[in-house]
């Protein structure tokens, strides 16, 4: 069923999740993001997907060689099983797959899953070692239950937006951010139910919200602005509250992103990078506050510092000082980082428009081969998992038929 690709160089052998059975009833990014780092893991996701359509974000645009960049990044390793949940000819086939699963994660509409008796209430009783996770946009209760949420709008409903952006306009993450905590805090509270489980023998239910996810990462903000204090203003890729701690131009037109964390620090900088040393006793510069209250006087100071330093001489100069730095690279520069490159951090993985590079995943132990198989096209393991469940080809063709796979 699936193969068992594993990223070259890495010792081959059992994974963490391996014998892991999940049934994924999802779609757009929290969590088909969740599943597939499950599956980096070993675990076996069987993703149901609607006939003929299958996840929507199959279609968010045509980016990898036809396919869409959402759904490549975040289904490899699966196995896609067509099936339209509400026709009644469904609910034998799901019905042999939770008897099978560990894990059920779901992302429907609000209140689909509880209409189709797949709530964890109605399936612990039946399948007492299950897991069901359920994310959404609000959570499961309160007045904000039956909401849609997409990304950019729990952006904006968490406080993401009224921190991010320019004085004169706020602006969303480049990616999507809220989906991404959403599947990570699944993804670490199902590992954890499974260890749970071990000790109990019972599943649980994971409860997971985009909103509380997103505000949970607004914890900084949230405390700076504690009581009634001023919320961090906005300021652009420059750090709301750390000065100096942003982009400078260079003077051959690049940009370098630097940051300074403490006095020691601002001592070097003002002697070894801008050649300044005098700038250090100035009492607008003499501590953070002070720095962050006068910040366009010391962003001109630095500017002027940088116009007669290439990028590279200026980075040079921070590396020398040992003050962090970055360059502020494009998407075609990161695909080409050296970092990457010499760590042997990309791969290939297959899907149906051909092989494609892959990042490894972050953090997954040395003694582990992370699992790399291919994306799979919509409906390519239905009649291999149907076959698997006991269904002869008569019955399968006749599935087909009635529209139910």
């Amino acid at each position: 069923m699936g193969g068992a690709g594993a990223a070259p160089g890495r010792p081959a052998g059992p994974r963490p999740l391996d014998g892991v059975n999940v049934v994924a009833l999802e779609h757009a990014i929290a969590a088909p993001l969740c599943t597939r780092h499950l599956a980096d893991q070993g675990a076996r996701v069987i993703k149901i997907e609607r006939p003929g359509s299958g996840d929507f974000a199959r279609d968010y645009d045509a980016r990898v060689n036809g396919l869409a960049s959402h759904f490549v990044w975040s289904n490899r390793s699966k196995e896609s099983l067509t099936l339209d949940l509400k026709h009644a000819s469904a609910q034998p086939v799901l019905a042999q797959l939770l008897a099978r699963a560990d894990v059920l994660v779901q992302n429907l509409a609000p209140g689909a899953t509880a209409r189709l008796g797949l709530s964890f209430d109605a399936l612990h009783a039946q399948h007492p070692r299950l897991i069901v996770c359920d994310i959404s946009g609000y959570g499961s209760d309160g007045p904000y239950r039956d909401r849609k949420a997409y990304d950019l709008l729990i952006q904006s409903e968490s406080g993401f937006l009224s921190v991010t952006g320019t004085p004169g306009e706020p602006a969303k993450a480049g990616c999507s951010i809220a989906d991404i905590a959403a599947g990570m805090y699944a993804y670490s509270g199902i590992l954890a139910a499974l260890l749970q489980r071990g000790r109990t023998g019972l599943g649980s239910r994971i409860d997971v919200s985009m909103l509380e996810s997103m505000v949970e990462w607004m914890g900084y903000p949230l405390y700076y602005a504690f009581a009634g204090a001023p919320p961090p203003p906005r300021t652009g890729a420059a750090h709301a509250t750390i000065c100096p701690y942003g982009p400078f131009p260079a003077g051959d037109g690049g940009v370098v992103m630097l940051g300074l964390q403490n006095e020691r620090e601002w001592l070097a900088f003002c002697r070894d990078v801008l050649r300044r040393p005098e700038l250090a006793a100035d009492a607008r510069f003499a501590s953070n506050p002070q720095r962050s209250a006068h910040r366009d006087a010391l962003h001109a100071l630095i500017v002027e510092a940088f116009a007669a330093l290439s990028a590279d001489e200026a980075c040079a100069r921070l590396d020398a000082a040992r003050i962090a730095n970055a360059r502020v690279n494009d998407m075609h520069a990161v695909w080409q980082h050296p970092q990457l490159q010499a760590r042997g951090r990309w791969v290939e993985v297959g899907t149906p428009a051909g092989p494609i590079p892959a990042l490894l995943p972050p953090g997954v132990a040395d003694a582990d081969a992370p699992r790399m198989d291919a994306v799979p096209a919509l409906g390519q393991h239905t009649d291999a998992i149907l076959h698997e469940l006991g269904w002869p080809a008569a019955h399968i063709d006749a599935l087909r038929r009635d529209g139910t796979i």
